[in-house]
């Protein structure tokens, strides 16, 4: 298994100490370079398999620890992040809560909101943070497009485009197992409809919805949904499994357009670039580069020793539970029968 050398550095022991759930390769690739960066003391990563933790766990310097449930028992650890197949989310979350740890879910972080409200409660009940990980909305970017729409740069905002899209990959893996809770609805669909999140309205809602299976995979490949708000703001959101790869979004308003090229998975090196139409103008904007993980990790940190940091991240997690469930049983319910 190649993954970056990790060699342990001297660490405060006053920092919150985190265990991972699962040696997913997002865990491995990003997850693990951020967290050592971060104010997070790595204590333990968790496989079914012992010969998988303990060869991610010597390269990262902390415990290898075989079953989940063995984690959730050491000493030391405050928070986890489990990075488990979709289907597994929900019920990892709600044991780790139970075992007293603030949890970082992989996103889509659950199917439904009722389930997303119930560990929310669960959490707030035991003064924890259960925070879903759209570690796109961290980079800086995303922050820049915030302030210009603010400040008028496009007028008033009429709509929200939004596309993700990545080519087929081996039909084995787990984006492509139902019952693992893939498809492209999940796997990437909902990164265009967390980024309308940011520019729609409280009372943003699901107005259609249609999604595209495959019957050899049995999964959606394809799909798109259009949101809405009590403001008009409109939000056009398409994502793909079976695509050229595309990753943006566009804000067009009264008076321009503003256009992220790259806007959910720029590499750690990468400067995006924002282009600002406005009348007979382009301006590009550079933004800078950003490791995007560890501004989740980061966040996530603050959500532990913060707890007025919290609520927003569980109003989060819910509206977008709802809003996904709400696409699916619209996209469901025009199906040819």
């Amino acid at each position: 298994m190649e993954i970056e050398d990790l060699t342990p550095v001297l660490e405060s022991e006053q920092r919150a100490g985190i265990g991972i759930i699962g040696c997913a390769d997002i865990a491995v690739r990003r997850a693990l370079p951020a967290i050592r960066r971060s104010s997070f003391r790595l204590t333990a990563m968790a496989s079914r398999s012992r010969e998988k933790a303990e060869a991610v766990a010597a390269a990262a310097g902390c415990t290898a620890v075989e079953g989940y449930e063995r984690l959730l028992e050491l000493p030391g650890i405050d928070a986890v992040y489990i990075p488990l197949p979709n289907s597994e989310h929900a019920k990892w979350a709600q044991r780790a809560l139970e075992a007293g740890k603030h949890v970082l879910l992989e996103k889509p972080a659950v199917p439904d909101a009722r389930t997303a409200r119930d560990l929310v409660a669960f959490a707030e009940e035991r003064d924890l943070v259960v925070m879903e990980n759209f570690a796109f909305l961290r980079h800086p970017q995303h922050e820049q497009a915030r302030a210009l729409v603010a400040d008028g740069a496009i007028g008033r905002l009429r709509s929200y485009h939004g596309a993700f899209g990545i080519p087929p990959t081996d039909p084995r893996g787990i984006k492509y197992q139902a019952d693992l809770g893939g498809g492209a609805l999940w796997e990437v669909g909902c990164y265009p409809v967390r980024a309308a999140q940011e520019y729609l309205g409280p009372s943003a809602r699901v107005l259609g919805a249609g999604l595209k299976s495959d019957p050899e995979l049995g999964v959606d490949v394809s799909g798109a949904a259009l949101l809405g708000d009590d403001d008009g703001v409109v939000a056009n959101c398409s994502f793909g499994l079976s695509h050229g790869y595309r990753s943006a979004y566009e804000l067009w308003g009264s008076e321009g357009r503003l256009v992220l090229e790259w806007a959910f998975t720029p590499s750690v090196d990468a400067r995006p670039v924002l282009r600002l139409q406005q009348k007979d103008r382009e301006t590009q904007i550079l933004a800078p580069a950003s490791d995007q993980f560890l501004g989740v990790f980061t966040a996530f940190h603050d959500a532990v020793r913060d707890p007025a940091a919290r609520a927003g991240h569980h109003r989060d997690l819910v509206r977008q539970a709802g809003l996904m469930a709400g696409i699916r049983a619209h996209a469901l319910a025009t199906q040819p029968r």
